[in-house]
């Protein structure tokens, strides 16, 4: 079973995974797949006249880098582009390699680099119990938040042992 290491002060655990997750379909994919089937078994809740889903995206974070590189394959710049989605994240590596006046300004030729991108999201989760959690995936940890009941922390621990990708 894959430990959950508690972290002092406030009740949270962070699981870093051996190898981080590799790309963005597969980040995309193991996200979709707790917001969509709910493996947790978390419940909608009432909030301020307002129905909650059981596991909701709070946020989400995706960074592309990216590497400027002159004729002589040295390294004349770098550049970072921040999205909100994996939609923009996508779209926006494809612009960011086409613009030709960006392109000219760093006088060299543009490479995205995939394995230095890294991928966040924070969902907000509702345990049966009806206790409020925070689950927050990255590209190479998971970190469970504002926690109070241990079995919590199991029934993640239990998930990310069902999700190869996650070891």
């Amino acid at each position: 079973m894959r430990y959950f290491k508690p972290k002092p002060g406030t009740k949270s655990a962070v699981h870093l995974l051996k190898i981080p997750l590799p790309d963005i379909t597969a980040f995309d994919t193991i996200v979709r797949s707790l917001v969509m089937n709910n493996p947790l078994g978390c419940t909608s809740y009432m909030c301020a006249k307002r129905n909650h889903r059981p596991v909701e995206v709070v946020r989400e974070m995706y960074t592309a880098r990216f590497e400027y590189v002159n004729p002589d394959k040295k390294q004349i710049g770098i550049g970072l582009d921040r999205y909100d989605s994996v939609e923009g994240y996508l779209t926006g590596i494809a612009a960011v390699i086409s613009n030709m006046a960006n392109i000219a300004s760093h006088r060299g030729k543009v490479k995205h680099l995939p394995g230095a991108d890294l991928f966040s999201v924070l969902l907000k989760c509702h345990d049966p119990d009806g206790e409020l959690y925070f689950l927050s995936l990255a590209r190479d940890r998971i970190t469970l938040s504002s926690y109070t009941d241990d079995n919590i922390r199991k029934r993640v621990e239990r998930w990310t042992d069902s999700v190869p990708a996650l070891a």
